[in-house]
């Protein structure tokens, strides 16, 4: 099971409060404003600042 569609539209970055978007393969959420990937753990997203780590170019 992935991250929850109702979930996804309520989400939002931590740091720039930006909309976030899920990444195609549905482990990680991720900021297109801050370039930041988060990680989702057991279906949960962990949208810490410090769990984030930079979008590859």
């Amino acid at each position: 099971m992935a991250v929850r569609p109702e979930l996804m539209e309520i989400l939002a970055c931590p740091k720039c409060k930006q909309a976030v978007q899920l990444a195609e393969d549905g482990q990680s959420i991720c900021c297109p404003a801050c370039r930041l990937r988060f990680p989702v753990r057991d279906d949960i997203p962990v949208m810490l600042i410090d769990e984030a780590t930079p979008l590859e170019p």
